[in-house]
């Protein structure tokens, strides 16, 4: 007998009424199950491995549905443990995709600093990439390391995302975030900021018109920590486990944890309307990488194998192209946009 499809992947939107506070709460079912399908069929992922890159997905699709942003939100953590990079990537619609790559050996109970910050080099970075740059636009890009302020490693994803919050975007932000092979979610509840766009919201803004972030962005830092109804929120966040998050209806996780509050709940999206995976990669995007490495190095490689090959990290999709799609490339007056040294 088949397996039952799996369950859509789900994402809700709420206020607390009277309170300066919001939340998100994501479910990836079958976008994150398609994501470790397509990986397994090149060998797949250790678990921790599968479990980070998981909470990295709902991670990304949190964060960039809380922003109004016309481009992609790409999570990365890169380091010098047996991880090399990884990296969830979210659109404006919500489509995602994600991928690692894995270097060396991986404990069957390694945490975050043993998978990528064994020699505390580890970085996360936040992208905010415009889909339609304007010239010189450059995308936005905030770096923190993987420790805290007193430079112990943070173990946990959502404690360096916490601590990117606070120290980037001053705002004050609880998050949970729990994976395994059927299902990947979060929790994120976010102080509203008071004023200014000092924040990953502002950010955004400023990204897509091409300009810098404007407002008093002190105003919210002033704030950090002294809001009660925000740190009675997520005094309550902090108390669901990862099995309540994978596994409990989220109108029972929203119950169990805030019935003492009044909730404005925003219509769920789903299907069509909510997460899902996509990949972004075409032969034209490989096309225009082939063209920036330049005709000798591509020619080298033809004489190596007889024709290039490319595969996507994400998908898995392969690309070919025999002497004559080469030759093509390099045509004099072919219209094709300047190389980049990446599949995307």
């Amino acid at each position: 007998m088949n397996a039952p499809a799996p369950l859509p992947s789900e994402l809700h939107k709420f206020l607390f009424d009277g309170l300066p506070v919001r939340g998100i709460i994501v479910r990836l079912t079958d976008a994150w199950q398609e994501i470790l399908r397509r990986r397994e069929q090149v060998g797949g992922y250790p678990e921790p491995v599968r479990r980070l890159l998981g909470e990295m997905a709902a991670a990304s699709v949190l964060m960039q549905s809380n922003i109004k942003f016309n481009g992609a939100l790409v999570l990365q953590i890169l380091g010098d443990g047996p991880v090399k990079v990884a990296v969830a990537e979210a659109q404006p619609d919500l489509t995602l995709r994600a991928t690692a790559k894995v270097i060396g050996e991986v404990a069957a109970d390694a945490r975050l600093e043993a998978l990528v910050n064994v020699g505390g080099h580890g970085r996360c970075a936040i992208t905010l990439d415009p889909r339609d740059r304007l010239p010189g636009q450059q995308a936005y890009q905030g770096i923190v390391p993987l420790h805290g302020d007193r430079r112990e490693p943070l173990q946990r994803l959502s404690e360096v995302l916490e601590h990117y919050m606070l120290q980037s975007e001053q705002l004050d932000t609880k998050l949970v975030l729990a994976a395994n092979d059927e299902v990947a979610a979060g929790l994120l509840i976010q102080r509203l900021p008071i004023e200014g766009a000092g924040n990953l919201a502002g950010r955004a803004a400023a990204a897509q018109g091409g300009g810098e972030p404007s407002g008093r962005a002190s105003a919210n830092e002033d704030e950090i920590g002294l809001n009660e109804g925000y740190n009675r929120i997520a005094h309550l966040t902090a108390t669901l486990t990862a099995d309540e998050l994978l596994h409990l209806p989220i109108d029972q996780i929203l119950h169990r944890l805030y019935w003492e509050e009044k909730l404005v709940r925003f219509e769920p999206l789903r299907g069509d309307e909510g997460p899902r995976f996509a990949c972004t990669c075409s032969r034209e995007r490989v096309a225009r990488m082939l063209v920036g490495l330049g005709r000798e190095e591509v020619d080298s490689i033809l004489q190596e194998q007889g024709r290039v090959e490319i595969g996507c990290d994400f998908c898995g999709q392969h690309y070919h192209f025999d002497p004559v799609d080469v030759g093509s490339l390099f045509t004099p007056g072919r219209d094709l946009p300047p190389g980049s040294s990446s599949v995307q």
